[in-house]
């Protein structure tokens, strides 16, 4: 799995939302985060960008360029 899929998982569980809700947020299919948390896809920009924003981290840590959230 990969860093990003295994960060993605943990915030949105840390954060108590679920996949259904997040895709919801973002205006994509809660199926899209299923598949980014089992790694078989991967968001475009906006997509990170949204992310990052919601879980207020930044796009590094996201995708597990460094360990520090902001």
């Amino acid at each position: 799995m990969s860093k990003f899929a295994e960060r993605l998982r943990s915030l949105r569980t840390e954060r108590d939302v679920t996949q259904k809700d997040l895709g919801e947020l973002l205006g994509v299919k809660n199926f899209s985060i299923y598949t980014y948390e089992k790694g078989r896809s991967e968001p475009n920009i906006d997509g990170l960008i949204a992310l990052a924003d919601f879980f207020d981290v930044s796009i590094d840590y996201l995708v597990g360029r460094t360990d520090r959230r902001r």
